[in-house]
């Protein structure tokens, strides 16, 4: 947890987005298993909402669902960067950081993409819930690919990248290729 408590904090993206994900790697979201065990929904209200018939935990919804796993695979390859093994939703933080070692340049943009994703799966997750919306993976893809484009060029406003070049190729942009 020491090693994903140190990434959780990252200076490009919003403070809520941070919060977020410390109450995710302490299993502190209203989930709907965290929902039926502090006993705000009835037991059987549990299933997953992105319909897959599973137990909606945290580890279920943003790393074992087969939406959210096709997402993942989607971000991967949007990057460049090798599945990652992982056992708990803190080892998947820290190897996804690390998945493609380097610089600390390279650590810092993927910790922001992994932000970007559980932000973007949280969100999808409340408007499934609350407004009936379903994006596919392939549009939270754009989401992730906007947000995470957004919060870099809001803090470095240096940035001679554009969003089409971002769109496509984010390591080129960044010269980690």
């Amino acid at each position: 947890m020491d090693d994903a408590d140190n990434l959780i904090w990252h200076p490009q993206v919003p403070l809520k987005v941070s919060i977020l994900a410390w109450r995710l790697l302490r299993d502190r979201l209203p989930t709907k298993v965290n929902l039926v065990t502090r006993g705000v929904l009835s037991s059987t209200a549990h299933s997953c909402i992105f319909g897959c018939g599973e137990t909606e935990s945290a580890h279920h919804l943003f790393i074992s669902c087969s939406t959210v796993g096709s997402l993942w695979d989607l971000v991967r390859s949007w990057i460049g960067i090798p599945l990652v093994g992982f056992t708990t939703l803190c080892d998947h933080f820290v190897q996804f950081v690390s998945s493609a070692g380097g610089s600390r340049a390279r650590r810092s943009f993927l910790q922001l993409i992994w932000l970007a994703c559980v932000w973007v799966v949280w969100t999808e997750r409340n408007h499934r819930l609350f407004t009936g919306s379903a994006d596919t993976p392939h549009i939270l893809l754009d989401k992730i690919k906007l947000f995470s484009f957004r919060w870099l060029k809001t803090t470095s406003v240096t940035l001679s990248y554009n969003y089409h070049s971002w769109w496509s190729s984010p390591m080129i942009c960044l010269g980690f290729v």
